[in-house]
């Protein structure tokens, strides 16, 4: 029984911890990467922009803005009366 208790303690920190730091350090590392491809008075140091960190800085925020999206189609479904299933890599809404 304890066995189970601290399995799914675990699989709930390691959820939290990914979740409530890991996404708000992708959006901010998502940030920081945008002011380098800007440059100029972006950065401390005024050096020319790099445009290839632009697009690592979309990326992070289309990761983040498609982590949020799965979650609150979880949760809007539930309340439908579906569930959301990943049997296919896409989520589907499948009824309950």
């Amino acid at each position: 029984m304890f066995q189970l208790f601290g399995n799914a303690l675990g699989q709930v920190a390691l959820a939290s911890i990914l979740i409530g730091a890991g996404l708000p350090a992708l959006f901010a590392f998502g940030i920081r990467a945008l002011a380098v491809g800007s440059g100029g008075s972006a950065e401390v140091s005024g050096e020319a922009g790099k445009p290839m960190m632009k697009i690592v800085a979309w990326i992070c925020f289309a990761i983040v803005l498609a982590v949020i999206a799965v979650g609150l189609a979880i949760i809007i479904s539930s309340g439908f009366g579906y569930k959301v299933s990943f049997d296919h890599f896409f989520p589907t809404f499948i009824k309950k």
